[in-house]
């Protein structure tokens, strides 16, 4: 969720004596401190973590990479209070579901507390602060063109600026033997295996027309057009998801084959294929690009299913591509998956199923191991049922 532009939040503060305010900003929908207090190179980190975790703000007026450090610095408090780095394991949780809120509860917990290093900015992104680097043209791709001066965390900024070099380097794609270079915001193709078996799955009997669900990056839309489909139409409800598939599909000489248009779901229309990658797990996400993985009461899973059978031309399949995860989590059993198939008029044709191959799959300290080590990501060929 992001900051509402039409109503801008301030932050308030004293300085010098005097009061003062700027406008807030918060991609994850913070909402501004109600305690700030200035910060420069005196402040010690044990002070500093002291009134984060308390629910004071840091404002920072010192040396830019002296405040890096000291966000370092609080991450390593806030690791040890969470039990990394601690020689005696965590009392381990009754349940893959509690494990999984108590993951999400720290995960929180560490996200505000680390949120609370601020930054100024200038109307232009410029940062008035000794050694600060330039980034005007990271927060120009990820906030557009600046109006007014502003306060930020200094870890979102550190995130942007990570975006940018995702968005300069790309993600490469050996099905396309190309790169996808996602934007702030979008969920970079990182998991590859959901994008080979889009690749490799064979198609229905004479697809002209592919609609893709969520484009994100583009990265399956250009898979389906380098496939031979004739007319792909992708959709999304996000304006940087739609801009970032837009260049990705221009770098790839695909414009002319995949039709971009702002929409929740379906466009207008049939196709023989319709495909969609959803977010596998189903949770309120706490910022923006966590859309792209939890979804809140397995929405726009179900708005897929309840409109696919309406949406697909005689004959025609809807590829579901969702990771068993959240079965794992005892968050959404499979059982449950079949009855939403079945009430909404699909039969599952067949199931293409393969093992993801991502770093935390066999990462044993990951406090979500064993649901990540059990995990299987599949394609659902569906149909309208008989």
């Amino acid at each position: 969720m992001q900051t509402d532009s039409s109503t801008p939040q301030l932050i308030h503060w004293t300085e010098n004596g005097e009061e003062r305010s700027a406008r807030w900003h918060s991609e994850s929908g913070m909402p501004p401190p109600k305690r700030v207090q200035v910060a420069d190179d005196t402040t010690n980190a044990d002070t500093a973590y002291r009134l984060a975790c308390e629910g004071t703000a840091l404002l920072w007026r010192g040396d830019f990479q002296n405040a890096r450090q000291l966000l370092q610095a609080l991450a390593r408090r806030a690791d040890h209070k969470h039990g990394k780095g601690k020689k005696k394991a965590p009392k381990a949780a009754a349940s893959p579901t509690e494990a999984f809120h108590l993951h999400r509860q720290a995960q929180s917990q560490r996200a505000r507390t680390l949120a609370m290093l601020l930054i100024p900015f200038e109307a232009d992104y410029s940062i008035p602060l000794r050694r600060a680097p330039d980034v005007k043209q990271a927060c120009n791709e990820a906030y557009g063109r600046g109006s007014e001066p502003f306060v930020a965390s200094l870890r979102e900024l550190l995130g942007l600026i990570g975006a940018h070099e995702w968005r300069k380097s790309g993600v490469e794609i050996p099905v396309l033997g190309a790169r996808i270079h996602p934007h702030y915001g979008v969920f970079s193709p990182v998991r590859g295996e959901y994008v080979q078996l889009v690749a490799n799955v064979p198609l229905p009997k004479k697809t002209e027309t592919a609609f893709d669900i969520g484009v994100g990056t583009g990265v399956l839309s250009a898979v389906l057009a380098r496939r031979g489909i004739a007319r792909v139409v992708a959709t999304d409800q996000d304006r940087r998801a739609l801009s970032c598939a837009r260049e990705n599909l221009a770098r790839l000489d695909l414009q002319d084959k995949v039709e971009l248009m702002e929409a929740d779901l379906f466009p207008p229309g049939q196709a023989q294929l319709v495909v969609c990658n959803p977010p596998w797990v189903p949770a309120r996400p706490s910022s923006s690009i966590e859309y792209a993985v939890y979804d809140p009461d397995s929405r726009m899973l179900r708005g897929f299913l309840d409109g696919l059978a309406a949406h697909l031309a005689p004959g025609g399949e809807g590829w579901l591509i969702l990771s068993d995860l959240a079965e794992h989590l005892g968050l959404r059993p499979r059982e449950q998956l079949l009855e939403w198939i079945a009430a909404a008029g699909l039969q599952v044709a067949d199931r293409h199923d393969v093992r993801p191959m991502h770093p935390r799959a066999s990462d044993a300290s990951d406090p979500l191991h064993a649901a990540r080590s059990a995990e299987v990501t599949s394609l659902w060929r569906l149909q309208a049922a008989n």
